[in-house]
């Protein structure tokens, strides 16, 4: 099971990014864009999701994936740390919001992240 440091360790692992307390909380950001947050005592990782793709990853899976009444208006969902099968999916969970946040210069400079799938 992934824990907080596995979000740090990974989060920053990847390129450009920062960790800054920010409402109490460690954030990471990409070039100064926040791409993921360790709320709630560090039990689980905030991180962006478009809203579409978001509530189908709740509907499909609530264990894992949650919404906090102060993100329901935002591109944000929660996931839960001890949910997660391992650290891969972490990564794949914070390398998708990296690349949501990361600059066109980073995503191109980076082509082992992937892209994000055009709708």
């Amino acid at each position: 099971m992934p824990d907080a440091e596995d979000v740090r360790t990974i989060a920053l692992s990847l390129p450009d990014t920062t960790e800054k307390t920010a409402w109490s909380m460690p954030t990471f950001r990409v070039a100064g864009k926040m791409f993921a947050t360790l709320p709630e005592e560090e039990t689980s990782v905030a991180v962006r999701c478009p809203k579409v793709e978001r509530d189908e990853l709740v509907r499909a899976e609530p264990g894992k994936f949650w919404v906090a009444d102060h993100e329901a208006f935002s591109a944000w969902v929660r996931v839960r740390l001890s949910a997660l099968d391992d650290t891969e999916e972490l990564r794949d969970i914070l390398a998708d919001s990296w690349r949501q946040a990361a600059p066109p210069r980073l995503l191109d400079s980076h082509p082992e992240l992937g892209v994000i799938a055009a709708d």
